[in-house]
């Protein structure tokens, strides 16, 4: 092979060289970039370019240190997958009063208001979800900042609750929301919320680390320790923020569920068995974990929907019909805002489709529709059958089979739907 040549052959200079190469000893994450970039963090973290780069040119320490950095930086920075809510305006209020109107948005408040705390400045109003809010930052939101605690008041037939913005690195705000005492804000939404303050505040703390090791790549005579301690910091949050981003989208799925009044966790249970069709047909792990988290948010519109609309008994109108069967697109929107999830995005934009092309929102058919949608479509559509709905009990697998059936290659994809009967057939 062209990298390797006879050792009689080396000279002096490229034998000083590939010393530089064996400096892997005593440094394990060196390893990691240099032998497995492949499966680092995440698949598609480090480039096969950039894996290429590093494996076959002789670098200092500190030169690889430095491409590991900038690499890692330019996946994770504002205009990629850093932002929460995915804003990319450099005026402050107008990014955190879209977060808090956004919030209150989708678990119905009264208001929401964002406080932030900057280096070595006391904290104050950062954002809100309506133009009138009160300016003065109280003494419960003092508190809640510095002791980094929930706390639940009851003010004015009101119920107010503050959340810290926090992660296991440090505490910079916090969110307060306002709900009428009439309908308390749920348990499962209390938990979203604190999910998404703590997202939230690890988003902006890796921006502020991406502008640091920034300005330290390009000193010329920055020390070995220093890259290596940027490494680590880096290397930590980003873990950090993966495991926020699950909770988050798993958590936001269990509110849209809670809004949508499902009582049988419908949209886990899609995403469940969209992940194991994924597994039946022997899909990469990364694209059925994409299919996972659409099939969790196949919903996700309905939580932006009225409650009025959602919880109605009688017969919808014509626009509320609409709205309702549009939910799909309002998700989108949604998701659009959330950088990180962007790439399920088509699998939940397309779920409506049809294999005959007569669906939504595109007219999209057979082949044309992403397989993800294909796949989740089913999946929903089984789930559905099988659980009990105010107008009937669930249907046994057979039934639903037979209905499934009935609808390939009208409604859905035939081949998922022999797969989702064959995979049933043999668990049983």
């Amino acid at each position: 092979m062209e990298n390797f040549k006879d050792p009689k052959k080396i000279n002096d200079s490229e034998l000083a060289d590939a010393m530089t190469v064996c400096l892997l000893e005593n440094d394990p994450m060196e390893e990691i970039f240099a032998l497995n970039l492949g499966d680092f963090l995440c698949e598609h973290l480090i480039s096969s370019e950039f894996a290429h780069k590093i494996g076959d040119k002789v670098k200092t320490k500190n030169e690889r240190l430095k491409d590991q950095l900038l690499e890692l930086i330019s996946i994770y920075s504002i205009d990629s997958t850093l932002s929460i809510l995915g804003f990319d305006s450099n005026e402050d209020y107008i990014i955190y009063n879209s977060i808090a109107k956004t919030i209150k948005l989708m678990l119905s408040l009264d208001e929401c208001v964002i406080y932030l705390a900057r280096k070595d400045e006391p904290i104050k109003l950062a954002g809100a979800s309506s133009e009138v809010v009160k300016k003065d930052v109280n003494l419960n939101i003092i508190k809640s900042y510095e002791n980094e605690e929930v706390i639940m008041l009851n003010e004015n037939n009101k119920q107010v609750i503050i959340f810290p913005m926090k992660n296991k690195f440090e505490c910079i705000g916090a969110i307060e929301t306002v709900r009428d005492l009439s309908r308390p804000l749920e348990a499962d939404f209390i938990d979203l919320l604190k999910i998404t303050a703590g997202l939230f505040v690890t988003s902006l703390g890796i921006q502020k680390l991406i502008e640091q090791v920034k300005r330290v790549v390009d000193i010329e005579t920055v020390s070995t320790s220093e890259l290596l301690n940027l490494r680590a910091q880096l290397t930590s949050i980003i873990g950090d923020l993966g495991d926020k981003q699950q909770a988050f989208v798993e958590k936001l799925a269990v509110a849209v569920d809670l809004k949508g009044k499902y009582k049988n966790n419908h949209s886990r249970r899609t995403a469940e068995l969209s992940r194991e069709i994924c597994r039946f047909l022997k899909l990469n792990e990364k694209t059925t974990d994409l299919i996972y988290y659409a099939g969790l948010l196949q919903n996700i519109g309905k939580i932006t929907l009225e409650d009025e609309l959602l919880n109605k008994k009688g017969k919808l109108t014509t626009d509320e019909w609409d709205k309702l069967q549009e939910h799909p697109n309002a998700g989108v929107n949604l998701l659009m805002n959330i950088n990180f999830m962007s790439e399920v995005v088509p699998y939940i934009h397309y779920q409506k489709e049809r294999w005959d092309g007569l669906g939504k929102p595109e007219g999209l058919g057979g082949f044309s529709i992403p397989f993800g949608s294909r796949i989740i479509a089913v999946a929903d559509a089984y789930c559905a059958l099988t659980e009990d709905r105010p107008h009937r009990e669930a249907l046994s697998d057979n039934d639903a089979f037979e209905i499934l059936r009935q609808e390939s290659a009208i409604k859905w994809d035939p081949n998922v739907v022999n797969a989702l009967i064959e995979m049933k057939s043999k668990a049983e």
